[in-house]
Parts: C-alpha cells; structure tokens; sequence
C-alpha cells in the first residue's frame, strides 16, 4: 500500500502579516490585532510581538504591560476570509482533498495530486513559493505519512519553515519531541504527564495503552497512537458540522443573577439565529461561563428532542446556569452551544466544522 503524502500549511502570524504587508508603516514593529482597551483580547500577535510573551488570547492590559510600544489595530475577519479563499484557490491546483482547520491553517493529502508530482516535499515548496508571490504572505509546511506527523512538522521550523518527516526516521524524531510539542496535548496535560515523569515521546511511548487510558481516559488511546507514530484518520475535504455556538464577552462583569438571566437570553436568541441560519440541529447544550479571574466553568445536558428555538434552549440553559450553584456573580463571558446532531446538517461552505461565533459588547 502506498505511503501516504500529507501536508499541512499554516500561515505564520496570519492576520498580524496581513496587516503588515497592508501597512508598511508597522513591518519590523510588535504588532497586535485587537483593541488595546480594559476587556480588549489579542487576537493575533506578529512575531515582534511574540518575543515579548505576547499571544492571541492574551489580554490588551498584559499586552501592554510587556510591551508598552505594541501597536494595536482593529481586526479586519471578512478581509482576512478572503485571503484565507486565495490561499486555498492555490492549493486546489495541487489537490481537492483539502482539510480546513481555521483560516490560516489546512491539512492537504497529495499521495495522487494534479501535478503528478512524486515528492510531498516539492509539492510543498511550490506551495509556498506560490502563496508569497500571490498574497506576499509567509506560509511554514510541514510533510509527513500522517496528519499527526505533518502538524509537528510544520511548527518544528516556523516562521517560514518546511519540514519533513520520513516514515523511516519518524521514531527517533518521536522519542526526542517534548510532550509539549505533541498535537493535542495542551499546558494542564502536560503539566500532569511530568508529574508521571513523562517528558518526551520516548518515554510516552514506554507506557502502556492501559496506563495512559487510566490516567487520561479515551485521550489515553490517542496518546499511544501519536508516540507509535501511528494516525489513521483521513484528511477529509468535507466535514460534518459538529456544533453551533456562540459566546458574549462584556465590557463589564455581570454582578447581579437578573442581569446574567437578560444576557443569558440574549446568547440564547443570537444561538439560535445561528442555528437558523446552518440548519443544525442537536440534542446536546452546552453552558459556558467565564469569572472575573479568566476561570471558566462549563456545563452540558443532553435532551430526547432536536433543539433549534427558545421554548426548548433557553429552559435548559437556565437549567445548567443553575446547576453551577453561584454564589459570585462576576461574571466576564457567557455562552452556549448545541452539539450532538441527530441528523446530518446541511454544509453551505464545503468543509463544515465547529463554528464558534464571539462578540462584545
């Protein structure tokens, strides 16, 4: 069976590059996309910016406070997503089996490509190379026999990185890559993997699946997969839309329970918009509340009926706020998703996906 040949692209510092290729006044400069105010998050951060610890999600008062010279400029999305579309205009000239992961980042599988090209590696320096001549933005690959694999790759050499992970070397490169680098494990996992003494992927790949199932759950069994260089999904050019949410972040923290209660039906109305408009429908709800101090507490209930209009959500959504048993009402975030299809949703965009809508007030 033929190895299989997958890249994955990820354009560096994607909105912060666009913005500075659009303003030469702000190239070489720390840059931030985002609004440099009391309850402004960074979005994105160009790589000045990073060198001071600055990163998207960040808070525009940290930001500042570890570089007080950040520029601050207002995100541009419908701008960006038409970017994102010639980006991908360029890699339909290689292949259809084309993965979004978000608008800067994609999953490519060219084992047959429309180029005829052998080498996954030639196909991603053409790659590259044509997406800076046609955007003048940078672009890193990473070329492997898997999604995991590729994914590692492309971070390994960013900004402006291209690498390649063989079958035949992938286990060495396995057993030196830190826990950290792994895809899918994120700052409290690792964080409980050193405790374990697990530090790289040489000694993930000594435990065994029933310790990494006891300690991790079903993740466990995903871990063991990525340390044997083992990942079998396919790249899927189209996805089944797993949810539908959205989330309000307000300029002021929500103090009393009749506020919460207003804004939770204003989530609920704008959740349901949204569900309108994709045709979705599941039978899973998802509260999530975010405090004054960025702790985050979630809850989900899942119900016999589809769930599409207020009778039914907003209900439930009182429900799980409930279930949280407040008694501090600084509230910073609120939001709800439906997840858990019963049926197939229609996919108006070609790849589907989570969509996750964020607005502030």
């Amino acid at each position: 069976m033929e190895e299989r040949k997958i890249i994955h692209i990820d354009m560096d510092a994607f909105y912060a590059s666009i913005e500075q290729r659009d303003h030469p006044e702000y190239r070489g400069k720390p840059l931030a996309v985002g609004r440099a105010e009391e309850r402004g998050v960074v979005a994105a951060a160009s790589y000045e910016a990073r060198k001071y610890g600055i990163h998207s999600a960040m808070s525009s008062l940290r930001a500042l406070k570890l570089c007080p010279d950040l520029i601050f400029v207002p995100g541009r999305m419908e701008y960006y997503k038409s970017i994102s579309a010639e980006i991908h205009q360029i890699f339909h000239e290689y292949t259809d089996l084309i993965e979004p992961l978000a608008l800067d980042e994609a999953f490519l599988d060219v084992t047959e490509n429309k180029k005829k090209l052998t080498l996954g590696v030639e196909i991603a320096r053409l790659i590259k190379k044509e997406i800076q001549e046609k955007t003048d933005l940078i672009a890193s690959a990473g070329v492997s026999y898997n999604k995991f694999l590729a994914k590692v790759a492309s971070d390994y050499r960013k900004p402006n990185g291209l690498f390649v992970i063989h079958p035949r070397k992938a286990a060495a490169f396995i057993a030196r890559l830190p826990i950290e680098a792994f895809w899918g494990i994120g700052r409290v996992t690792a964080q409980k993997m050193h405790a374990l003494g697990i530090h790289n992927g040489e000694q993930l790949r000594k435990c065994s699946l029933e310790f990494l199932e006891r300690n991790f759950g079903k993740a466990g069994q995903l871990y063991h997969d990525f340390s044997h260089g083992i990942d079998p999904r396919p790249v899927e050019a189209i996805r089944i839309r797993k949810s539908v949410g959205c989330e309000y972040t307000f300029e002021k923290d929500l103090t009393t329970r009749t506020a919460l209660i207003i804004q939770l039906w204003h989530v609920a109305d704008e959740l349901i918009r949204r569900l309108q408009k994709n045709e979705f429908k599941g039978h899973t709800l998802t509260l999530k509340v975010k405090f004054h101090d960025f702790s985050v507490k979630t809850r989900s209930i899942s119900v016999g009926q589809e769930l599409h209009n207020m009778k039914e959500i907003l209900p439930l959504a009182k429900q799980l706020l409930a279930s949280l048993q407040l008694s501090d009402y600084r509230i910073r975030l609120l939001g709800l998703s439906v997840s858990n299809p019963l049926s197939d949703p229609k996919e108006p965009n070609g790849h589907g996906g989570p969509i996750q809508l964020s607005l502030e007030f």
